[in-house]
């Protein structure tokens, strides 16, 4: 097909890849059971099956381990201690505190001592159970407030302080002080921990796992087994969900296997059970703050200090970037002057807490909405009036205490958008009628907002590559440096690729992630893996248009000057218009290169973390949420009755994605900040390690009204499409879930009273709170 058309700017403005809601890319094999997860591999011949041998103590010396019953169980074939590791016995991402399996000293409940290889995944798990270990055991402490009265630290404590926060509070007509505790969160995806790892020629090893960081996994399992990385290749093609949780402690699982498929030369499966998942990994960090801020008459916060105390548990893991996006985000939407933000990172005989979706960020932010919250009702006044005092400004009162300036701000006009389509002021003057006659149950309203800086903390991370092969028939394959879990990367970056070559989505497709395809890749989190691969996938497609078009024009001439365009499956070129399988044959024919690598890198990021200062973050996502709640005060039970969401996606990529990210982020959040309790018993115990003790929403947790929107707002910097990301910081909506049952508890007492509040809000701690509140009104 090659025949001279007339221009046709209208259909071109009219085609888009990106900016339209489609499905995702493996909808319908998620639908029909066909995707392809780690444990639906065909097992290899020969394939062996691994499980843990976990310790029963909180922190104790091993005197003695008879592994011979283990040895003897049925179909067990090989037990390996730290003894065996012929490499590196660590897998701690960032310091070297993290043993694979305990080498003498337990500092956990959970914490694995050997590794049992059996015929089948039953027999190994049983065996695994047979061992005889004597234990000296030694002080164990359980909590951030332990651990900080014990000095117990797994890195030094960190500060950030601007301006004379002393002075300032001292000044101050007003002070509120306190404490807040909020508890962690289990990462619960559906699809557990795997790794199967299998032995290939010249003691190489594939390691097929379920992770969000497969770069990590191949470093920490090649130097386990004492090998050069080039050895080990490391592939995922998706996750049943990571939220954080496959990040940096998929490492374990990964080493394990491997370390046994080494050793045996035969393929060997380790796949946890919920229990063991749930015992041996670490979850979202639990807080306890102290609190004291100084504010005036109208609301206005005027210093500001906090001390945050993290149960980071036994080992450093990814605490101390965790602990300074906490630092970070304390500041929330709101402009505070004189600072004083301090975080320790307490070491404590539990699991090894690690990232989960907002990474500290929501930790961080929740702090400063608690003190609004509280100044609010101590002037009589509406939060959300507090709440706007204190906004950040657009040229003036716009720099966070880290020193980065704020270009973007729209918290202003996306909360007043909000508060007009929630119909915010009628609701509550409808629930403060509601409260008044009705003695039993109590209604509450809440609205918070957030702001959310985007990149990882570490700025070397933020960097991606990716490779775009074209066929000779015109179909792509792309290959990026980012994991599919359940988030929609593929999809995305599967439009953008198609976007800038002008095809329709079915020409695409996306392989599974590999080291041995794109090398040294960063961590798919921070909520940055559209950002990142989105634009290394595009610079790798920019490359081959731009070779493409200059072939058309040798082909079919130059019209003056013009561009060649790519759209709807077509090349158009001065005045033809050429299908884009048509060209890209002759251009093989003529030796053009028809693939490419691409490369981006996030520009203007900077920190320094010992004066805790810097350009952090490349751009901040915005939003806000407004939710109703009813409280049953006798029982402590509640509902969500409606919730309200806008979020800032900026120019999104996939509407239908990014809503569909922003209502599982809320529910997750809520679900945290209310249901979801972490427990351990005076043993040090983990006891809610199965669904059947640990409480995630479930759909009728959900509100039936529940309406969700993205805000009209494209992204200021450069980002892919001026797209903003929407993985972690929509999990902050649901603050006003948490705020909205401190409202009701309060109007129990007449809104004169601060409910003393913690995070979870189970109903226990609903009806200490109402207790606490009928006894001070």
């Amino acid at each position: 097909m090659n025949q001279p058309v007339a221009p046709a700017a209208i259909a071109e403005s009219a085609w888009k890849a990106v900016g339209v809601s489609r499905p995702h890319e493996s909808a319908e094999l998620h639908v029909l059971g066909q995707a392809t997860y780690t444990d639906d591999i065909p097992e290899l011949q020969g394939t062996l099956h691994a499980a843990l041998g976990l310790s029963s103590k909180a922190h104790a010396r091993i005197t003695a381990m008879d592994l011979a019953p283990v040895r003897s169980a049925p179909g067990v074939v090989a037990v390996y201690t730290a003894e065996d590791i012929v490499g590196t016995n660590d897998c701690g991402p960032i310091i070297h505190d993290d043993p694979i399996l305990s080498a003498g000293e337990v500092l956990y409940v959970g914490q694995p001592i050997f590794v049992v290889v059996a015929d089948t995944h039953d027999n190994a798990r049983r065996a695994a159970r047979r061992a005889v270990i004597a234990y000296d055991e030694l002080p164990a402490i359980f909590t951030p407030q332990e651990a900080k009265a014990a000095n117990s630290y797994v890195l030094p404590p960190m500060q950030l302080t601007r301006g004379d926060y002393q002075t300032a509070f001292d000044m101050a007509p007003r002070v509120v002080k306190g404490q807040l505790f909020v508890g962690g969160q289990e990462q619960f995806y559906l699809e557990g921990q795997i790794a199967y790892a299998i032995p290939k020629e010249d003691n190489g090893l594939l390691v097929q796992c379920s992770t969000q960081h497969p770069s990590e996994m191949q470093h920490v399992v090649a130097h386990a087994i004492g090998v050069h990385s080039h050895k080990v290749q490391v592939e995922c093609r998706r996750m049943g969900g990571g939220f954080g949780g496959k990040e940096s402690q998929s490492a374990l699982w990964a080493a394990s296997a491997g370390i046994a498929a080494s050793k045996l030369r035969r393929p060997v499966k380790l796949r946890a059970d919920r229990d063991d998942d749930m015992l041996v990994t670490g979850k979202r960090h639990c807080f306890f703050y102290e609190y004291e801020v100084g504010y005036d008459d109208n609301g206005k916060i005027l210093a500001a200090k906090v001390d945050m105390t993290l149960r980071a548990g036994f080992s450093a893991d990814l605490s101390g970037p965790v602990a300074t996006r906490a630092v970070c985000h304390f500041d929330n939407t709101y402009y505070l002057s004189d600072v004083d933000i301090r975080a320790g990172c307490g070491k404590t005989n539990t699991q090894s807490n690690t990232a989960f979706r907002g990474f500290g960020g929501p930790q961080g932010a929740i702090a400063i909405e608690y003190i609004v919250d509280e100044i609010a009702r101590n002037l009589g006044r509406d939060a959300l009036d507090i709440r706007r005092l204190n906004f950040y400004g657009t040229t003036e009162r716009n720099v966070t205490p880290y020193g980065q300036e704020i270009v973007d701000n729209v918290i202003e006009a996306l909360t007043a958008e909000l508060e007009q389509t929630s119909e915010y002021r009628a609701r509550r003057k409808a629930i403060e009628a509601y409260n008044a006659s009705s003695p039993v149950l109590k209604k509450g309203l809440a609205l918070t907002p957030l702001k959310f800086g985007i990149a990882f903390n570490v700025t070397h991370l933020n960097q991606a590559g990716a490779l775009v092969h074209v066929y000779v028939d015109g179909s792509v394959l792309v290959n990026h440096g980012g994991t599919e879990m359940g988030q929609g990367i593929n999809t995305k970056v599967l439009q953008v690729v198609a976007h800038e070559l002008g095809l329709d989505l079915s020409h695409v497709r996306i392989t599974a992630t590999d080291t041995s395809k794109v090398a040294n890749t960063s961590a798919t989190a921070a909520s940055t893996g559209a950002d990142l691969n989105g634009k290394a996938a595009q610079d790798a497609a920019r490359q081959i248009r731009e070779r493409l078009a200059a072939y058309a024009v040798k082909l079919y001439g130059d019209d003056d000057g013009q561009p060649v365009r790519f759209f709807d499956n077509h090349v158009h070129v001065n005045g033809h218009k050429v299908l884009f399988a048509e060209l890209v044959q002759k251009a093989y024919l003529a030796r053009v290169q028809l693939w490419s690598d691409g490369f981006y890198a996030t520009p203007n990021l900077h920190w320094n973390p010992k004066t805790m200062n810097g350009h952090p973050f490349s751009y901040y996502a915005y939003g806000a949420a407004v939710s109703e709640v009813v409280v049953d005060t006798l029982t402590g039970e509640w509902k969500l009755l409606r919730a309200d969401a806008l979020y800032d996606a900026g120019r999104s990529l996939n509407p239908a994605i990014d809503i569909g990210q922003v209502e599982g982020a809320f529910i997750q959040g809520m679900g945290w900040l209310t249901t979801e309790q972490l427990w351990w018993n005076a043993a040090g115990k983990l006891m809610t390690h199965a669904p059947s003790t640990y409480k995630i929403p479930g759909i009728s947790d959900c509100p039936e009204d529940f309406r969700v929107k993205l805000f009209d707002n494209g992204n200021v910097e450069d980002s892919i499409h001026r797209s903003k990301a929407v993985g972690e910081p929509p999990l902050l909506l649901p603050f006003s879930v948490f705020f909205a049952i401190r409202d009701a508890i309060s109007a129990v007492g007449g809104h004169r009273v601060n409910p003393p509040l913690n995070a979870p809000a189970t109903s226990e701690e609903i009806l200490r709170a109402v207790s606490a509140v009928e006894m001070a009104a």
